[in-house]
């Protein structure tokens, strides 16, 4: 698959993923801390962004996307970052196609499997009656009866967009409703990935407990695990200046 992606910077290649219903757009801030020291690539994983629909949705197939971006653009090694859902695509990545993969960055989410805890964002999506919407506040109005949170109802809306004079989600809503316990999937491997890999988790979240140490160490042997204070799972949102003086300091060694 073909994944719709920004490019920004000059230097060494960085591959950043998003997460669970996000883009490359999620991202732009923290690219701009790191522009000066690197090639970024912002992709949009399948069912996301401005990339390409389909009705496979797994982490082996994400990863497989990410292979076939590298040939696209003949990169045959780069450094990669992935959040969240992303985290998990880069860890299957570097996994399945080591060769490839020259340091590693999670953000806040560990190999471990997660119980599906977005039932609640999926409901509300799903009530927006997107054939008959007249209006960007009418999808608002209709996710404030699910979700109290302005901040995340606005990184929703992020997703609504207009084709030919409607209104449309860009994200595969149907498929991320029927598959949505794939991104809690564990990842898994008989071998482990020998590169730098750094976890960084947010110190309000939970996403990166103690007890994840050790999944990580057989997965990860040369891994280092720190938490960004003041931060919860969006930790690039929250602390932007933290997380690139982290990301600068880990990938620029």
């Amino acid at each position: 698959m073909k994944l719709n992606f920004r490019k920004t910077g000059t230097g060494k290649p960085l591959v950043i993923l998003h997460g669970l219903f996000g883009s490359a757009d999620n991202w732009m801030s923290i690219a701009k801390g790191l522009e000066e020291n690197f090639t970024l690539y912002l992709l949009d994983q399948r069912n996301h962004g401005d990339s390409p629909h389909s009705d496979t949705w797994n982490y082996k197939a994400m990863a497989k996307d990410l292979k076939e971006f590298m040939e696209a653009e003949g990169l045959e090694k780069a450094s990669f970052l992935g959040h969240s859902m992303g985290g998990k695509t880069v860890m299957k990545f570097a996994l399945t196609y080591p060769e490839m993969v020259n340091k590693l960055v999670v953000a806040d989410i560990a190999p471990r499997p997660y119980p599906v805890h977005h039932q609640t964002i999926l409901e509300g999506l799903n009530a927006v009656d997107i054939k008959n919407l007249s209006s960007r506040k009418e999808a608002e109005d209709k996710l404030t009866e699910y979700i109290s949170e302005r901040g995340v109802r606005q990184f929703l809306l992020k997703n609504l967009t207009r084709k030919e004079g409607a209104f449309a989600w860009k994200i595969n809503l149907p498929v991320i409703t029927k598959q949505i316990e794939n991104v809690g999937e564990e990842i898994t491997s008989d071998k482990p990935f020998s590169g730098p890999a750094l976890f960084m988790g947010g110190a309000n979240s939970d996403y990166i407990k103690s007890s994840d140490k050790e999944d990580i160490e057989n997965l990860f042997p040369d891994n280092h695990i720190i938490h960004i204070k003041n931060t919860g799972h969006w930790l690039h949102a929250e602390q932007p200046e933290a997380v690139v003086a982290t990301l600068n300091a880990f990938l620029g060694t």
